[in-house]
């Protein structure tokens, strides 16, 4: 297992301090190292932190935050055009994104290589993880279909039911009524 970063070794306080200091774009990230060092010493701790260490965190971080905003973009595309209404819908999505993400996380297992007994055991345990995520991935999305499908049909059995209490004021006959809910239910005669 590799050895933690000094950027994640350092104290929540001063780490957080770094992580306000690489938002500011007036900061270099020389300037920022040597503050933190400083902040370090001055906190008398022996760790110190190299500028590749805080370029590395600092990239780490932008691609973090890039694949947020890339998330929320997507997310808020969908949501325009689905609407808050139809959970339905939200949950199908959702559910999409997920099997998107279990096909990538199996490509990336397939490259692992499989002769170190520690990684071929650690990809035993991502392969059953991701079996079991995906079978109730779609117990999710069979749930939804049965749910949505429900909804569906209590609507027309509530359309058939006002129709057929329209009609009956109208004055038509129990015939054509039982006719006309039998068409609005999809029911053959």
């Amino acid at each position: 297992m590799p050895k933690p970063s000094t950027i994640e070794q350092l104290p929540p306080d001063i780490k957080n301090r770094l992580q306000e200091l690489l938002q500011d774009p007036r900061v270099s990230q020389l300037e920022l190292t040597a503050h933190i060092n400083e902040l370090l010493e001055a906190g008398g701790h022996d760790e110190r932190v190299s500028k590749s260490a805080v370029n590395r965190y600092a990239l780490r971080m932008a691609d973090v935050g890039e694949k947020l905003r890339q998330s929320r973009d997507v997310a808020d595309m969908f949501i325009s055009k689905v609407g808050a209404a139809p959970q339905g819908q939200m949950g199908l999505l959702i559910n999409e994104i997920l099997r998107t993400l279990a096909f990538d996380l199996t490509l990336k297992i397939q490259d692992a290589d499989l002769s170190d007994p520690e990684t071929l055991a650690s990809t035993i345990d991502q392969v059953k993880a991701l079996a079991l995520a995906t079978q109730r991935l779609e117990q999710g999305a069979m749930i939804n279909i049965k749910r949505e499908s429900e909804i569906r049909r209590q609507a027309l059995e509530d359309a058939a039911k006002r129709a057929a209490e329209v009609a009956k004021k109208g004055g038509i006959s129990a015939d054509t009524i039982s006719s006309i809910r039998r068409e609005i239910l999809g029911i053959s005669a």
